[in-house]
């Protein structure tokens, strides 16, 4: 009982200054873990006046060197501290200090005394707790402040652009204006619009032939009020970018090669795929679509044989690695993420290869270019200059970009940029289920599965339970007994985070059988395969971006070694938490990846997210083998027949047809 009690943490300290005590318990002092917190009053620290090295080096395990480096991390934090201070006087939880010093900076405090509501750029934070702020911050806070009715706009149009929405209707801001109780949105859209974060996109002028009318003392129709569309000024300013950028490529490019030139690798190619390939000779952008087994690879191999051999000089990029990776193989030819093609600084802080510094490639060819939001593809634009050609290649019928924007969708729609479609089905025609259903699914049919030799498998499953038994055994005893693919070859891909059959119970299921351990650096160890949620290309030696999958190799002090397609990276501090185990993941980060084998699994609870497009990207993640486990009922075909994508909201097909002249 004693040696229990003395391996125990101590309990958790009554804090004389709740400040304080609720900076170090939110775990906002760098470096302090949960067992320091509860030492400090042992040590007679209970407030910030008594923060020195002197009194940290009371405590147990801290020498000499460590607590100078916790009472430098403590003062540090100032600014985060100064954040804590009014939160906690708001009554609203203390680990918002964090993001609020990231976002706001330095002089975080006093940026929000000014201005409450600016607590709404947040992550999580909702209209009450900025209120709340207010209401603690500022004498006779009032609803109807103009700063309140400014935050209100902005939230909105963010919340629409997690969506995928780049502009939203002026009318549906007003609507949830009034909504929160603002009576004047008009004034509370100016306010946003005179701060630089909001830009107001006026309604088109209607067309008018003043001849054909027939009264010569007709007025000119009004332009449609419905039609006047508002934006965050980064999402409207970066579709502007992308339309000017098309059209300047699209009038500076001159031909690299006269068309004949494409009989010299026009071998194995039909008629579409030639076009496509003497297309990019061309025009300064172009595009190459089509489903999986439509020959998209084999027509860009053919442009880098072509493009090479005149000594041209390509860049071949995709947005992940697996897919980087699986267009330099193909095309015998260097690859790289979109991201590391443009040299992006660090976490959010933008790209060294711009207008500045520009690519230095003649032709610029992108795979997989539905996952391209509109902020990357204005500074792919951008860092493209005057002349270069660029091909983007990809299928409209897969999911959206996670970020704002429908960007290949929208040049397709526009109608000024030339389009090669290919629909001839070369797999199918070699016996390919997986092409096959893919195919039907594509446009909205969903047959029943004929593979005898079980490329195709479906296995019914009556709930999400019974679901996620049948994936665990599928990964570790089935698809390795039955066809030969190794686990670490399969990847599990749901539609859901929660429950039995979603990423969180699967892959603790998953990392029982197949790489059971301590979890010895948070929850990992090696072997354990993870998936990055976030950009960070500033580690050692090449970084790694949102959706790479890779496996730990080295676990050390606060660090893994992870190798990921790209290469190995030493993953540390802020980076950690941004990995999670990788053996199960979403369809979203399974977009531009593909592996031997794939289990896609439907559970019931997943029924209401199901969409043809979604569906569709499950489905052509897998190269060899693809198990289905069907627990979703009827849903499933009633998404594939009648669910297509959610309608984005943009502004780019018009603004293309404005700046190309349509």
């Amino acid at each position: 009982m004693t040696s229990s009690a003395t391996n125990a943490a101590p309990a958790a300290p009554a804090w004389p200054d709740p400040v304080f005590g609720a900076f170090c318990t939110a775990g906002l002092w760098p470096g302090l873990g949960k067992r320091a917190v509860a030492e400090l009053p042992g040590a007679g620290i209970t407030s910030p006046d008594d923060v020195t090295a002197a009194k940290l080096l009371k405590m147990p395990r801290v020498g000499k060197q460590r607590a100078e480096r916790l009472f430098s991390s403590f003062l540090s934090a100032q600014p985060t501290y100064s954040v804590v201070e009014l939160l906690v006087k708001a009554g609203l939880d203390a680990k918002l200090a964090s993001s609020a010093a990231d976002a706001l900076g330095d002089d975080a405090a006093r940026r929000l005394r000014d201005d409450p509501w600016a607590l709404l750029g947040l992550h999580g934070v909702k209209l009450h707790d900025a209120d709340r702020l207010a209401i603690s911050l500022l004498p006779g806070a009032d609803r109807q402040d103009s700063r309140r009715g400014r935050a209100i706009v902005v939230m909105t149009l963010r919340t629409a652009s997690r969506d995928g929405h780049t502009v939203l209707p002026a009318d549906l801001v007003v609507a949830s204006l009034r909504a929160e109780g603002v009576a004047d949105p008009a004034a509370a859209i100016v306010a946003a619009v005179e701060s630089g974060d909001v830009l107001d996109h006026e309604p088109p002028e209607p067309e008018w032939d003043e001849d054909s009318d027939g009264d010569p003392d007709a007025e000119p129709p009004e332009p449609d009020p419905a039609l006047r569309m508002l934006s965050l000024s980064r999402f409207g300013m970066a579709e502007e970018a992308v339309a000017e950028g098309v059209a300047r490529l699209a009038a500076t490019a001159e031909r690299i090669a006269d068309p004949a030139a494409v009989r010299s690798v026009s071998k194995g190619l039909d008629e579409a795929q030639k076009q496509a390939v003497a297309q990019v000779l061309g025009a300064g952008v172009s595009l190459l679509t089509g489903g999986p087994g439509t020959g998209k690879s084999r027509t860009v191999a053919a442009v880098v044989r072509l493009l090479r051999a005149k000594g041209t000089e390509v860049a071949l990029a995709a947005p992940t690695g697996r897919a980087a990776k699986r267009l330099e193989e193909l095309t015998d030819h260097p690859a790289v993420t979109v991201h590391r093609l443009l040299q992006a600084q660090g976490f959010g802080g933008g790209f060294a290869r711009n207008e500045e510094w520009p690519l230095d490639a003649d032709v610029v060819v992108v795979d997989e270019a539905s996952m391209l939001d509109v902020e990357l593809t204005a500074a792919l634009l951008e860092a493209c200059p005057d002349g270069t050609h660029l091909l983007l290649v990809g299928d409209p019928a897969q999911l959206p970009s996670i970020g704002p924007g429908h960007v290949l969708g929208d040049l397709i729609d526009s109608g000024v940029v030339p389009v090669t479609e290919l629909t001839t089905l070369y797999r199918q025609a070699e016996g390919g289920a997986i092409a096959r259903l893919a195919s039907a699914v594509r446009t909205g049919e969903l047959p029943p599965v004929d593979s005898p030799d079980r490329e195709v498998v479906v296995v019914p499953a009556s709930g999400s339970g019974e679901a996620a038994r049948r994936v665990v055994q599928l990964v570790t005893d089935s698809i390795p007994r039955a066809l030969g693919i190794d686990p670490r070859n399969v990847q599990v891909v749901t539609p859901v985070h929660r429950g039995p059959a979603g990423t969180i119970e699967l892959n603790r299921a998953l990392k029982e059988r197949l790489n059971p351990g301590d979890g010895t650096v948070l929850g990992f160890d090696v072997g354990d395969r993870v998936v990055a949620t976030a950009n960070h290309l500033d580690l050692e030696p090449i970084g790694f971006a949102n959706g790479e999958v890779g496996v730990v190799t080295g676990t050390g002090e606060g660090s893994l070694t992870v190798d990921f397609s790209s290469g190995p990276v030493t993953v540390t501090g802020d980076a950690l938490p941004d990995l999670k185990h990788g053996w199960a993941i979403t369809v979203h980060r399974a977009q531009g990846s593909e592996w031997p084998g794939v289990v896609v699994v439907l559970p019931p609870e997943a029924g209401g997210m199901l969409s043809r497009p979604l569906v569709y990207t499950a489905l052509t993640r897998a190269q060899s083998h693809l198990s289905i486990v069907h627990a979703s009922g009827a849903a499933l075909a009633r998404a594939v027949r009648e669910v297509d994508v959610r309608p984005r909201r943009t502004r780019l097909a018009p603004l293309l047809q404005e700046n190309l002249g349509a």
